[in-house]
This record gives C-alpha cells, structure tokens and sequence, in this order.
C-alpha cells in the first residue's frame, strides 16, 4: 500500500482546501505556516477509511516533513475488522504520530495542533469526502501490478506486527 497526495489526482481542490495553520509566539512551534497535506491509500480493493497527514512549512520549500499523522475516524470495531484481528487497533483509529515515517521534535506539538484541527467536524467531513474521491478514482484506474501488490501486502502484514511488538493493544 502506498500513500499518495490527494493533489496528485485533485490539485485544483486540494490548493483550495489544504488546511493550513499559521503559528505565533508558541513555546512549542516555531513562527509560521503550517500544512496539513492529505495523502490516501492507492491500492485497489482497499477500505480503510483513514489518511495521513504530512505536514509542511513554507520555509522549508514545503519539502521537509515536520510530522506524519494518522488518523482513522471509523470505530475501533471497524478496524479491527479491517485488519482481521477482531478488535479494534488504536493505532489505526487515531490521530497518532506514524511511527514508520519522518517525525521531528515538533511532531508531538503538530500532533496536537491537529487534534484541535479535528474538533470542527467539517474538517473530518472534508477527509470522508475527500477520501471517497480518492478512492472512487482509483477504482476507476483498475488493478496495478499484481506481483507488487503481494509482495506490498507482505510488507503491510510486516508493518503491523511490528507497531503490535512497539504498542500492545
């Protein structure tokens, strides 16, 4: 599974409503602007209803990511079927700091600078939309290679044992 930018497929939409946040005089952040850059799953077939969030500053020619954030908004019980464990993983629920990508010391700061991002519910009502989108427009492409989608499927199987190792439920 691979996560792609949501302005790769819709780059008119995404300039518009790209969540950004300027920050001033925190102790925790330094000054300026901050991106909340959306990226979903482009694996056909797939349904797990969440997104990551890179975020992003200006001042680093938006290329450095300062965190990456997960965040599933269906229910425990949702993803536990989804991974076929049964119960629910936390981690996928979210919002939590992806333990697999880049992270700063500012991560934790973002992390909860998204958490009150979160609590207009037209912003997770943006995800859902935007999500469906994304995911209507990667069933339309059709399947990719299926070789590489095994051997991607093995690595997320990898991937998951491990954060179970990291973070016990």
């Amino acid at each position: 599974m691979s996560m792609i930018p949501f302005m790769k497929r819709f780059p008119e939409l995404a300039a518009r409503e790209t969540r950004t946040v300027t920050v001033k005089d925190r102790h925790d952040l330094p000054d300026g602007e901050y991106g909340f850059v959306e990226l979903y799953c482009d694996e056909p077939g797939c349904d797990c209803r969440r997104v990551m969030i890179d975020v992003l500053r200006p001042g680093t020619a938006w290329s450095k990511i300062w965190a990456t954030i997960g965040y599933g908004w269906e229910s425990l019980g949702f993803y536990g079927k989804w991974e076929g464990s049964g119960r629910g993983s936390i981690e996928l629920k979210g919002p939590y700091l992806d333990p697999l990508n880049p992270q700063t010391k500012y991560s934790p700061a973002l992390l909860n600078l998204f958490r009150f991002l979160l609590t207009s519910p037209d912003y997770v009502e943006r995800f859902k939309r935007h999500y469906q989108m994304f995911r209507d427009s990667v069933e339309k492409d059709g399947p990719r290679d299926r070789l590489s989608d095994r051997i991607e499927r093995k690595q997320i199987r990898l991937r998951h044992l491990r954060r179970r190792r990291r973070h016990p439920v």
